[in-house]
């Protein structure tokens, strides 16, 4: 068997990143290694993105249309799931265990970690109490690894990973259980997700001078990686999900849809909640794409012409449009509405923010019938931000329910997003790889595609 394979997704990292900022990725670069911009898939988002690279195929077949996705059956919208099921295309883990049935394979905080056909695996999941609360934990398998690298290492950062704290400690702390993880269990292909330039890339946008100080950072994580395991002789692949560019224009598209009398909401102590199965047509947003279900079929016409009026829409997809895009499935909206360069779709479906659901103004990923960057922010008007956070947390110590809605409702404030394909493949996103691998490896495209990672890894381990 080779020496081992070890994937890190470095989520945001570009191609024109490479340089000053990132002295550790240069030495790999300079030590065999080969950097190419790899052209993204649409939607360019986590779920979708992660389920190419380890399927080898696009959207239409692995299932993963975005983050979340309407559930007609349940007449829900599910963000953020986790089961491994969910994708339904093989995996690049099943094919090496058939090829070597002894193969060892750690998934570290990937998506759809939870049930893999792998041996080792950590990743997020909190426990959801009858009273409402919540107790933030890992989930790992086999029982009891998470816990065993706690021991060594400390909790894991949870206020970290999301939300307004989200910043370089949770990376640190998955670069660190990565190692501890590796010498535990010798796995012949890790797989480790590094968060961190995922977070100010939207809160400040790529033009702020100090993501530098973010690249640099993440860079010093990877470098710790490669020092620490550097007696196991191990290959990297570095990828990325995605490039995010610079944005000052959200679009309210379940407003609209509102406004023009196709949303149901139900109304309850003052909250407005949407009515998925009773709305005629609404949108599921995730970044620069919103997939768009209409239950009243006769009006899709009438609905895309609504749409590709409104300001900050580019273009939108009925089905057999999706198809050139490789994202027509039954899980995918009736339409596709992309957002242009400089715009991004927010989820709010309430046009008066006194009637906005409980959970708007709060963290709260499941929750949500779309993705919400404003999570990463709290209120500005609040003079004292911490003051607030400190008193909800008292009231939650003494006892009292409470809900910590510090989150406001500013979609102005976001600089960052992503989800179309990029215009320029140097802001796009990033893989660098052995040039003994690049040289063995017969790519069908022009360009490096993010489903040629799982033949990458195939072909790494032939």
């Amino acid at each position: 068997m080779k020496s081992p394979l070890i994937v890190l997704n470095v989520v945001g990292l570009s191609p024109y990143m490479l340089g000053e900022n990132t002295p550790n990725l240069n030495k790999l670069l300079g030590n065999g290694y080969l950097a190419q911009p790899m052209k993204e898939v649409f939607p360019a988002v986590t779920t979708t993105s992660q389920s190419a690279m380890v399927t080898g195929k696009n959207a239409d077949k692995h299932g993963i249309v975005g983050n979340g996705w309407y559930f007609k059956d349940l007449a829900e919208v599910g963000f953020w799931k986790q089961n491994n099921g969910l994708v339904e295309s093989e995996k690049i883990w099943d094919t090496l265990k058939d090829i070597h049935p002894a193969f060892k394979v750690s998934k570290l905080f990937w998506w759809y970690n939870m049930y893999a056909n792998v041996d080792s695996s950590i990743t997020p999941r909190p426990h959801y109490l009858a009273d409402g609360g919540k107790i933030f934990d890992l989930y790992s398998s086999p029982t009891g690894l998470h816990q065993s690298i706690e021991d060594k290492i400390g909790i894991f950062p949870f206020f970290s990973f999301w939300g307004p704290k989200a910043g370089i400690k949770a990376s640190q702390w998955i670069g660190q259980a990565a190692v501890e993880e590796f010498r535990l269990n010798r796995p012949n292909l890790q797989l480790v997700y590094l968060p961190h330039l995922d977070y100010n890339l939207q809160k400040l946008g790529p033009s702020h001078p100090d993501i530098n100080k973010d690249i640099q950072a993440i860079d010093t994580v990877i470098g710790e990686i490669i020092d620490s395991l550097e007696e196991f002789n191990p290959n990297y692949l570095v990828v990325s999900e995605y490039g995010i560019t610079d944005v000052d224009t959200p679009v309210h598209i379940n407003k609209a849809l509102r406004n023009a009398g196709y949303i149901a909401v139900r109304e309850t102590n003052g909250f407005e909640n949407l009515d998925c199965g009773a709305s005629k047509a609404f949108a599921v947003a995730d970044h620069q794409c919103a997939h768009v279900y209409i239950n009243e079929k006769s009006e899709i016409e009438a609905i895309k012409a609504l749409l590709t009026s409104l300001e900050g829409v580019e273009t939108v997809l009925d089905k057999n449009q999706q198809a050139h895009y490789q994202l027509d499935h039954h899980r995918s909206g009736d339409l596709v509405v992309i957002a242009k360069e400089s715009a991004w779709f927010t989820y709010y479906y309430w046009l008066d923010d006194s009637k906005a659901p409980d959970f708007a103004r709060t963290v709260d990923i499941h929750r949500k019938p779309g993705y919400d960057p404003v999570e990463m922010y709290i209120n500005p008007e609040y003079k004292f931000p911490i003051l607030q956070v400190a008193w909800r947390l008292l009231k939650k110590k003494l006892g009292f329910r409470m809900l910590m809605d510090v989150i406001p409702l500013k979609p102005e404030l976001v600089k960052g997003s992503h989800g179309r394909l990029v215009d320029d493949m140097q802001k796009g996103a990033t893989l660098i790889l052995p040039t003994s691998l690049h040289s063995s490896y017969s790519t069908q495209n022009e360009h490096y595609h993010m489903t040629d990672v799982y033949y990458l890894i195939k072909e790494y381990f032939k």
